[in-house]
């Protein structure tokens, strides 16, 4: 039996040892099905909460503000008990939160913190400096791995900058890098950095190539790349595509190391054909349970487990927080994490 399976038959089976199997309906808000870790959040959260007793009312939004404010609105319309939503800009939701407080609707911010608004209860998502410090951990690996001693040129690349998590993964790799390039040992060839300068709007992989293929022609005719710091797989597949139309990863002029996230299936092939080096496992199907668990609680009027009270300032106030783990994953531990979770099936990687 899958693991998803037994996380759906554990929900149901605590909902039944209770005496309290749960009703309510809950509006789930993603930002697109174009990345398919959002697909897999949502029949995570599908599955678990119709499997806890739930109904579940899961839209996407297509990476679409306007589109995601109009699902919202008309989820607090149709009279949701909780919503969990995924924020395509987390600075956008002010207006229709305030109306789902004043209409009773809890709210869950799922992955994605929502700023500016006091109207957030919650907040579930992994830990997001974490992920940043594993990706930039594993690229300087991979750099003395392939390399040998440096120097070594590096380029930096962030994730959406209306995403609040893109600065937690940067800053997280930051604590890494910054102290290597102090001394010398890494180098920004391009001197691009900072969030302003390197971030990527709406994680989209074709504006990472086109500013690899820009960074390549300007900086790189003469000097060798070593690694590029990527904060998701998306993008870093299309960095490849850059690398590999120049010719790296060919006999003569090695692959630079890049970094990852989500595990998605064309970064895992891409790792086993020597091309990515690493990415981020984050699994959703716990993040999921996590959240069920919050709805849960949240409708039974009792308080969420929670194991973060500092960190995440929306800018109004700090919200209460459930982090999950991160995992580090590249060719030596794939199988084990991401087959032997049941994750995913070989047939889906080879």
């Amino acid at each position: 039996m899958k693991l998803t399976s037994l996380l759906v038959s554990a929900t149901a089976a605590i909902s039944l040892a209770t005496g309290v199997f749960a009703e309510g309906t809950v509006g789930i808000a993603m930002p697109t099905k174009s990345s398919a870790r959002w697909i897999s959040d949502g029949n995570s959260m599908v599955e678990q909460f119709e499997a806890a007793g739930f109904t579940a009312d899961l839209q996407y939004a297509e990476d679409d503000i306007p589109n995601q404010l109009a699902q919202i609105e008309n989820m607090i319309t149709k009279g949701v008990d909780v919503l969990v939503i995924a924020a395509i800009d987390g600075t956008t939701l002010s207006n229709a939160l305030e109306n789902a407080h004043f209409a009773g609707i809890k709210v869950i911010a799922y992955d994605r913190l929502i700023r500016d608004s006091e109207y957030v209860d919650y907040y579930a998502t992994f830990d997001n400096f974490k992920v940043g410090v594993q990706q930039a951990s594993s690229l300087v690996a991979g750099l003395e791995k392939v390399f040998g001693d440096g120097p070594y040129n590096v380029e930096l690349f962030g994730g959406s900058p209306d995403d609040n998590n893109a600065y937690f993964f940067y800053n997280g790799a930051m604590s890494v890098l910054q102290p290597l390039i102090d001394a010398g040992s890494v180098n920004i060839v391009s001197g691009q950095m900072g969030m302003d300068t390197v971030g990527t709007l709406r994680w989209d992989g074709a504006v990472a190539q086109a500013r690899m293929d820009n960074l390549l022609s300007a900086h790189y005719t003469d000097k060798t790349l070593h690694g590029v710091l990527s904060p998701y797989d998306g993008l870093s597949i299309g960095i490849l595509s850059s690398l590999k139309g120049v010719s790296y990863g060919s006999d003569d002029l090695k692959m630079p190391i890049v970094s990852g996230q989500d595990a998605e299936v064309p970064s895992v092939k891409s790792m086993l054909a020597g091309e990515q080096y690493s990415t981020v496992f984050k699994d959703t199907r716990e993040l999921a349970r996590v959240t069920v668990g919050m709805v849960q609680a949240v409708l039974e009027g009792g308080t969420p487990e929670i194991n973060n009270t500092e960190t995440y300032d929306n800018g109004v106030k700090i919200i209460p927080s459930y982090l999950l783990e991160p995992v580090s994953v590249d060719v030596s531990n794939w199988e084990e994490i991401l087959l032997g979770s049941g994750y995913y099936t070989e047939d889906q990687i080879k």
